[in-house]
C-alpha cells in the first residue's frame, strides 16, 4: 500500500503487522469538524465552518469507507456544495494515482498526480498512510479529515443550510442509544472484518476473523427478521456504514479475501435488505461496479498474484425485494 514518512513516499511499507499475523487498520490523522457555524467539534480545531463551493471531496469508487461519504453526499442533496475528484481503482507503487481513466475526476487543487501530494501539500513533513476520503477545504488549502465515519456526520448536518435534502437526518439523536453499539459491532467484525480475512498472515488470525464476520451476517439475518432497517423503519447512518460493506461481498469479498462460508445471496433478509438500500434514490449514482472489482482483484498482488479480475458473479441488485411492508417490531 505504501506509505509516507517524514513527506516522503515510500512504496513499500515498513512490516507492521498484528500479533499472529492479523491485520491491524491504523488510526487516520486528520481529525477537524466542518460546523455550520466553525466551532470546533469532538475533536481538532475550530474555523471549518459550512459554506457551499469551500470544501472538496477525494474519493475512490472502489473504496467502501469512501463510498460512505458519496452516499451522504447524495442522499442529502449536496452535489452543488461539495465538489468531488476520484482517484484511480489501482493502488499500486505510488499508492492512490490521479492516472487517466473511465470514471477518474482530476485533481482541481494542487493538479496533483498521486494523492500523496495532496496530503503533502496539507503537511509538508506527514507520516502515515494515504486513504480516502479525504474532505479538503479550499479556503484554509488543508485536510479537514480522513475518518470517513466522522466525515458522513458533517455531512449529514453540517451543511443543511445549503441541502438539497435538509430534513434527512440519519443520525437522529433520539436512535444514537441504539446506533452506537450496532456500529460498533458492525465495525470490528464485518466492515474491518473483511480486511482482516483477507490480509491475515495466519492460519490462526484468518480463522477468528471469519468466524467472527459470519457470527454477525448471523446475528443480522435475525435482526432483519422482524425490522425493515437495523433501527426499525427508519434509515440511519448504521445502514449505509453496512451496506457499502454488504454491496462488495460476493463480487469481491467471498472470493478474493476468502470469506466464504456462505454468500450474501444465501441470507434471505440481508440480501433483501441490500437490494432495498441499493433501491433507495440516489445511491445508484455513487457505485461502480467495475472500479470496484477492478481495484481488489488488480491492487491485492499478495491476495491475487495473477491480477486477473473474475468475469462474475452475476447479481441483480434490481431486483424487487420484500422489505416495503415490514413494521418495528422491536
Amino acid at each position: 500500500m505504501g506509505v509516507m514518512i517524514d513527506g516522503a513516499w515510500h512504496a513499500q511499507e515498513p512490516e507492521s503487522g498484528g500479533k499472529n499475523g492479523a491485520f491491524e487498520r491504523p488510526e487516520t490523522s486528520f481529525r477537524n469538524w466542518i460546523t455550520a457555524d466553525g466551532s470546533a467539534g469532538p475533536t481538532g480545531t475550530d474555523g471549518f465552518t459550512a459554506e457551499p463551493g469551500r470544501y472538496h471531496l477525494y474519493i475512490c469508487h472502489a473504496c467502501p469507507w469512501a463510498h460512505r461519504a458519496m452516499i451522504f453526499r447524495a442522499l442529502k442533496g449536496l452535489e452543488d456544495v461539495i465538489s468531488v475528484s476520484v482517484v484511480h481503482w489501482i493502488m499500486a507503487d505510488h499508492g492512490w494515482t490521479f492516472e487517466p481513466g473511465e470514471g477518474v475526476i482530476p485533481d482541481p487543487v494542487a493538479n496533483a498526480d498521486y494523492l500523496y501530494e495532496v496530503y503533502r501539500r496539507a503537511d509538508a513533513n506527514f507520516s502515515g498512510r494515504i486513504t480516502v476520503p479525504v474532505l479538503w477545504d479550499l479556503q484554509r488549502d488543508t485536510i479537514v479529515s480522513n475518518e470517513s465515519s466522522e466525515i458522513i456526520r458533517m455531512l449529514n448536518s453540517a451543511f443543511d443550510a445549503f441541502a438539497g435534502n435538509p430534513d434527512l437526518d440519519l443520525y437522529p439523536e433520539a436512535l444514537r442509544a441504539e446506533i452506537e453499539p450496532i456500529n460498533e459491532r458492525i465495525y470490528h467484525t464485518l466492515n474491518n472484518g473483511v480486511y482482516r480475512s483477507g490480509f491475515a498472515r495466519s492460519q490462526e488470525s484468518y480463522s477468528a476473523a471469519v468466524t467472527e464476520l459470519f457470527d454477525t451476517l448471523d446475528w443480522l439475518e435475525e435482526l432483519l427478521t422482524t425490522r425493515r432497517y437495523l433501527v426499525g423503519t427508519q434509515q440511519t447512518e448504521a445502514d449505509w456504514r453496512l451496506f457499502t460493506t454488504l454491496l462488495r461481498f460476493d463480487p469481491v469479498y467471498h472470493g478474493h479475501f476468502k470469506c466464504n462460508i456462505r454468500r450474501l445471496i444465501d441470507y434471505p433478509n440481508l440480501w433483501n435488505y441490500t437490494r432495498d438500500l441499493y433501491q433507495t434514490p440516489g445511491v445508484t449514482s455513487t457505485i461502480d461496479h467495475t472500479h470496484i472489482k477492478r481495484h481488489y482483484y488488480g491492487s491485492h498482488e499478495s491476495v491475487n498474484p495473477t491480477r486477473i479480475v473474475p468475469v462474475g458473479p452475476a447479481i441483480d441488485f434490481t431486483a424487487p425485494h420484500n422489505r416495503a411492508h415490514m413494521k418495528d417490531a422491536a
